[in-house]
C-alpha cells in the first residue's frame, strides 16, 4: 500500500531505477530520472506503456550523473515534458559545460538536454494524492536530491541509501571533504521515519535500519582508509565504462583509461601505485577479473 500510485522501473546498473509518480484528475504525472542514455529508448517504451495514456507532465533528475539523465532528451521529444534539475547544476546544464558535469573528467556519455526549471531542496512535488519533499543530499554529489513522501514513509533515495551501502563519494577524490556530507544525509534520513526506500540501483527495501547500519560501517571504512575508496572508485569507473561499451579490446580500453581525467586524479592521489597508470589499469582490472565483474578473451575486455 505504501508504494501505490508508483511504477518503478528497476534498471540495471549502467541505468539508475526509473520512478513513475503517476498522476490524478489535477494533478499530472512525473517521472524520477531517466536512466543512461544507451537505454533511452527503452526508457521511453517503458514509460509510455506505464502511463496508458496519462500525460506525462515532467521528469526530475535526482542529480546529473550520465547514468541518471541520460535519456532526458528522449523523453523530452517523446512526451513533451518539462525538465527539473537541482539548482546546483542549473548554470552549467543550461551552457552544456561538459567539464562541471562531470561527463568529459569521467569519460561518460550524456546526450546534451536543456533543463526548464531548478527543484530546489524545500520544494514540495505534488503528483497524484501524494507530496513529496525535495531534500538536499549532497555526499555522493554535492547537488544531489532525495525525495521523502512523509504520509507514508516512503524515499526515494538515489544515490545516497542503497539496500548495501551508497555511492561512490565523488568529492573526496577531488580532494575535498566529503564524508561529513554523507554521514549528516545519513543521519537525515534515519531521522525521517522512513518505511520504504526505492534506491537509485536496486530493488526497494523496507529494513531501512539495516541499510543504514550497513551503510555506516562503509562510511567508517572508508574514513579510516581513504585510500580504499579511492580504489574502490577507480574500479567503479572501470566497470562502468565496460557497461557502457559492453566490449572493448585492451589497447583501446588503456587508451581510454590514461587519457580519463578522474582516473589520472585518482592514480595521482594513491601516489602513483604500480608506477605507471597503465600498470595501475591492469591491477585493476586483474582484480575485477578475479571478482568475475569483468571477463577477458583474447585481447578483449568485456563486462561480465
Amino acid at each position: 500500500p505504501a508504494l501505490h500510485g508508483l511504477t518503478l522501473l528497476e534498471r540495471g546498473w549502467l541505468s539508475s531505477n526509473n520512478v513513475l509518480l503517476h498522476g490524478s484528475e489535477g494533478s499530472p504525472a512525473w517521472l524520477v530520472d531517466s536512466g543512461h542514455v544507451r537505454h533511452a529508448g527503452q526508457t521511453v517504451a517503458r514509460v509510455r506503456h506505464a502511463l496508458r495514456g496519462e500525460p506525462l507532465a515532467g521528469l526530475l533528475n535526482t542529480h546529473l550523473h550520465s547514468d541518471h539523465c541520460g535519456g532526458n532528451a528522449a523523453v523530452q521529444r517523446a512526451f513533451g515534458c518539462r525538465i527539473h534539475i537541482p539548482p546546483g547544476h542549473w548554470d552549467a546544464a543550461r551552457a552544456w559545460d561538459e567539464q562541471t558535469l562531470s561527463y568529459r573528467p569521467t569519460g561518460q556519455q550524456c546526450e546534451r538536454f536543456v533543463p526548464d526549471a531548478r527543484m530546489e531542496p524545500g520544494q514540495v512535488l505534488q503528483a497524484g494524492r501524494r507530496r513529496w519533499h525535495a531534500l538536499a543530499a549532497p555526499g555522493h554529489d554535492p547537488h544531489s536530491l532525495v525525495l521523502f513522501d512523509d504520509q507514508a514513509g516512503v524515499l526515494i533515495s538515489a544515490d545516497a541509501l542503497w539496500e548495501n551501502g551508497f555511492g561512490v563519494v565523488f568529492p573526496e577524490l577531488e580532494g575535498e571533504d566529503a564524508f561529513d556530507e554523507v554521514a549528516h544525509v545519513l543521519d537525515l534520513i534515519g531521522s525521517l521515519g522512513v518505511h520504504w526506500v526505492i534506491p537509485g540501483h536496486g530493488t526497494p527495501f523496507g529494513d531501512v535500519d539495516g541499510a543504514l547500519q550497513r551503510a555506516w560501517r562503509r562510511l567508517d571504512s572508508f574514513r579510516s582508509d581513504p585510500a580504499r575508496h579511492a580504489r574502490h572508485a577507480a574500479k567503479v569507473l572501470v566497470k562502468y565504462h565496460l557497461m557502457e561499451e559492453r566490449q572493448q579490446p585492451w589497447a583501446d580500453f588503456l587508451r581510454w583509461f590514461t587519457a580519463t581525467e578522474l582516473c589520472r586524479t585518482i592514480w595521482q592521489r594513491l601516489d602513483r601505485p604500480e608506477g605507471t597508470m597503465t600498470a595501475f589499469a591492469e591491477r585493476l582490472v586483474a582484480e575485477l577479473l578475479a571478482a568475475g565483474a569483468l571477463a577477458r578473451r583474447d585481447d578483449v575486455l568485456q563486462d561480465a
